[in-house]
């Protein structure tokens, strides 16, 4: 069970940190990730990090996006800088269960088991 939560509105250049609290250990997670979706658009990994901290982006992400994690408190973060419009979305986090793809394939959905409900981030220009 994965709970989202620091997502709201900005205005463009703003910065955002989203958390992703487990009610259970993460430990068994080979990966986690955040993911976002916008209405009329396909759900797109943003940033992952697996079990090696091996790190992964989206490249509309690398440079403005963090993911970090913090495996004794079961929390996962994603801190966004520098934030634009087409940053509008649901944000999800997602945790792997089975499977040890590293690089893009960290970002494939269908890699993810476990999924929060997602929080809203809007940037306005």
């Amino acid at each position: 069970h994965l709970v989202e939560s620091g997502g709201g509105s900005v205005q463009a250049g703003g910065s955002l940190r989203l958390s992703c609290k487990a009610s259970e250990s993460l430990n068994q997670a080979t990966a986690l990730a955040w993911f976002r979706e916008d209405p009329g658009k396909w759900e797109e990994g943003i940033a992952a990090i697996d079990s090696d901290d091996q790190l992964h982006y989206k490249d509309s992400a690398k440079g403005r996006f963090i993911i970090s994690k913090d495996m004794a408190k079961n929390m996962l973060y994603l801190e966004m800088n520098d934030l634009t419009p087409d940053d509008t979305a649901k944000y999800i986090c997602a945790a792997r269960i089975v499977g040890r793809k590293t690089g893009p394939r960290m970002l494939n959905s269908p890699e993810y088991s476990v999924w929060g409900q997602g929080t809203q981030v809007t940037v306005s220009s």
